[in-house]
């Protein structure tokens, strides 16, 4: 059975600072792509940060330089950091696994999603 478990979210004023944790089981992580996404309330899933297996990141502009995605295969879990957080920031973010097998088939798996809130 596969889970990916978010934590880490919570209250944080502008400019402050949250770290989320992604634990996974029932993959084999080092083989995933690994990212975050959020959804804000009315809006739709976008992505924030990704990293591939082989440790390349990517992020939008309007995370870009705020954000940091990471991994560690040894506890198979991936992290988002995120400083200078803005209001605009608040959403639900959720941790997401993909990988495609030798034969083309797509596994994606999603975390339950974890509250960020950043209002003073």
């Amino acid at each position: 059975q596969v889970q990916l478990v978010e934590s880490g979210g919570g209250l944080a004023q502008p400019g402050g600072s949250l770290r989320l944790s992604c634990t996974t089981s029932g993959i084999i992580f080092s083989r995933n792509d690994m990212g975050w996404y959020r959804q804000a309330p009315g809006k739709e899933r976008e992505l924030v940060a990704a990293i591939t297996s082989g440790g390349i990141t990517n992020y939008p502009d309007s995370v870009k330089g705020r954000f940091t995605i990471s991994r560690d295969n040894a506890k198979n879990t991936v992290y988002l950091q995120m400083n200078d957080l803005k209001p605009e920031d608040t959403a639900v973010y959720y941790c997401n696994a993909h990988y495609i097998a030798i034969d083309r088939t797509l596994y994606r798996y999603w975390g339950q999603g974890t509250q960020v809130t950043v209002s003073s």
